[in-house]
């Protein structure tokens, strides 16, 4: 097992294992054991019912959340001509299209999120092996493959998120940063709840989500009552 220090130790200690709190209590607890010298991550981990093994039941989607994520987001954009100059004007760091492939086939990869026009895809499919694996790869289910690319890069920039349940049935995304005030990461969860809910397969059978979690980048887990936590998002765990 691995070592853990005195200071996770001490901040680990304000943490009731057994209990399940309500949001705003798991919000205010997190905030508190954050502990870092750096104003570090709020992470939410949400253990899925669903087996991703099977593609009808995988689940992806995407939140723009109320408070944005805390961090600046750097976005590139494949488009061509109007759609090129639209994406410039609503703020993308990088717009191109074969010359951005080319840029990224060379390894550069100074960037958060990537948005294409849906012309564009045959060529930017050409870089799956490279975006794939590291969730950089645009998805018109994410909407990040859209015309609407003013909106798509608006939207990133001020806090979009997407998530997607991995391999083992969980979801990993983020709900801002510990130097958010506690009623802004629970609107934050709230629309990320949200968000998941609505991406629930359709016809899909069973519990859905199992457990929630809240934790800072380098502070202890904390335990979610999991009803309270659902109705944020306007509906039920069934």
């Amino acid at each position: 097992m691995a070592q853990r220090s005195k200071r996770y130790t001490a901040l680990a200690e304000k943490v009731d294992r057994e209990k399940e709190y309500a949001p705003d209590e798991g919000v205010r607890l997190v905030k508190e054991t954050s502990g870092a010298k750096s104003d570090t991550t709020v992470e939410l981990h949400l253990r899925m019912g669903v087996d991703p093994r099977h593609a009808d039941q995988m689940v992806r989607g995407a939140s723009v959340l109320p408070h944005g994520t805390g961090r600046n987001v750097r976005v590139i954009v494949f488009a061509q001509g109007d759609r090129a100059r639209d994406a410039q004007t609503a703020g993308a760091d990088v717009v191109g299209a074969e010359d951005l492939s080319k840029r990224i086939e060379g390894g550069w990869l100074d960037f958060d999120v990537a948005i294409a026009t849906p012309d564009l895809m045959g060529q930017v499919g050409k870089l799956g092996k490279v975006l794939g694996p590291r969730g950089l790869m645009p998805n018109p289910k994410s909407g990040t493959v859209t015309f609407d690319i003013a909106r798509a890069v608006r939207d990133a920039k001020a806090g979009r998120v997407e998530f997607r349940v991995d391999k083992t049935g969980v979801v990993h995304t983020v709900i801002g940063k510990a130097s958010f005030s506690e009623q802004a990461l629970v609107e934050n969860l709230s629309s990320l709840m949200d968000a998941v809910n609505r991406a629930r397969p359709t016809g899909f059978k069973g519990v859905y989500i199992r457990t929630a979690h809240l934790t800072s980048t380098q502070g202890p887990s904390v335990k979610l009552d999991l009803g309270e936590t659902l109705a944020l998002g306007g509906r039920s765990a069934g």
